[in-house]
C-alpha cells in the first residue's frame, strides 16, 4: 500500500531516472512527479504536497539551495548531488541526508530510511532557519523570492532598496515589491558592500540607484533615488554613504 509520495528535482534526466528506478522496489513509496527545475518544482510541491522530496542542488536558473529557502511547506528532504561543499549547509537546513553522486542502491536505501523513521516517529520535518545560523554561506548574486506559486529571480542591478517590514523584508526593485522571510542583518552581512549600504535601520539602498543626497532635519537625510522615491538616512548611514561615494 502506498503510503507516502515523494518528488524528484534534478536537471539531468539519468539522476531522475535512478531514483526512480532505486524506488521502485519500495512499495510504500509513490513517485508523485519529477521536475527539472525549481520553477516546475515550486508548482509541483503545491499541487502534489509531496512527503518528500529527492533534491539536486547544482541546477540551471535557481538551485536547490535556493528552492529549499522559500519552501514554506513541510517536508524530508534528501539532498543528490555531485558536490560535496554544500554538505554543511544543506543539514543546517534541516536536510535528512546528502547523497553524494554516483551513489549506490545500498547507500541509497539508507537515506530513505532515515526518512522513514522521522516520518513515522513524527520528527520534526525540513524548517526555515534563521540564516545567521548558516555558515559559510558566500556573498548574494541574486535573490529568489517567491510569489504565489511561481519563483522570481531578483537580479542586483534590479534591486533599488530593501526595506524592514516586521519579521520580513520588502524588496523594492523598479517592477514591483517582493516579500521575503529573512532579516535586514541577513542581507547587510550578504549584499557587496560595495553596492548596498545600511543607510537607516530602515533601508539598506543600492547606492548606484541614488541620485543625490539631500538635508532632511538636523540629524538626517534624504536619499533620492528617483522623483517617486525617496529614503531616510541617518547620520551613520550619510557617514557610510559619503565614505563610500566620495563626495
Amino acid at each position: 500500500m502506498i503510503s507516502y509520495k515523494a518528488l524528484i528535482i534534478d536537471d539531468e534526466p539519468p539522476a531522475r531516472s535512478i531514483i526512480r528506478a532505486y524506488l521502485k522496489k519500495h512499495a510504500e513509496i509513490e513517485v508523485a512527479g519529477e521536475c527539472a527545475n525549481g520553477f516546475e518544482a515550486i508548482k509541483a510541491i503545491k499541487e502534489v504536497q509531496p512527503d518528500i522530496l529527492f533534491l539536486d542542488i547544482q541546477m540551471p536558473k535557481i538551485s536547490g539551495l535556493e528552492l529549499l529557502e522559500v519552501i514554506e511547506e513541510p517536508l524530508h528532504v534528501i539532498f543528490s548531488t555531485a558536490y560535496d561543499e554544500y554538505a554543511l549547509k544543506a543539514f543546517e537546513l534541516d536536510a535528512v541526508d546528502y547523497l553524494l553522486k554516483p551513489y549506490d542502491e545500498k547507500r541509497f536505501d539508507a537515506a530513505l530510511e532515515k526518512v522513514l523513521v522521522k516520518i513515522r516517529t513524527g520528527e520534526l520535518v525540513h524548517k526555515q532557519l534563521d540564516p545567521l545560523t548558516v555558515s559559510q554561506q558566500s556573498q548574494l548574486e541574486r535573490i529568489v523570492v517567491k510569489k504565489g506559486t511561481k519563483l522570481e529571480v531578483i537580479s542586483l542591478d534590479n534591486l533599488l532598496y530593501i526595506e524592514a517590514h516586521d519579521d520580513y523584508v520588502m524588496l523594492h526593485t523598479a517592477g514591483g515589491h517582493y516579500l521575503k522571510s529573512k532579516t535586514m542583518k541577513y542581507f547587510e552581512q550578504h549584499l557587496p558592500e560595495n553596492r548596498f549600504v545600511r543607510t537607516h535601520r530602515s533601508y539598506i539602498v543600492n547606492v548606484e540607484k541614488i541620485e543625490r543626497l539631500e538635508p532632511y532635519d538636523k540629524d538626517t537625510f534624504l536619499a533620492i533615488l528617483n522623483s517617486h522615491c525617496k529614503l531616510k538616512v541617518s547620520r551613520t548611514g550619510y557617514k557610510k554613504l559619503k565614505a563610500l561615494m566620495d563626495f
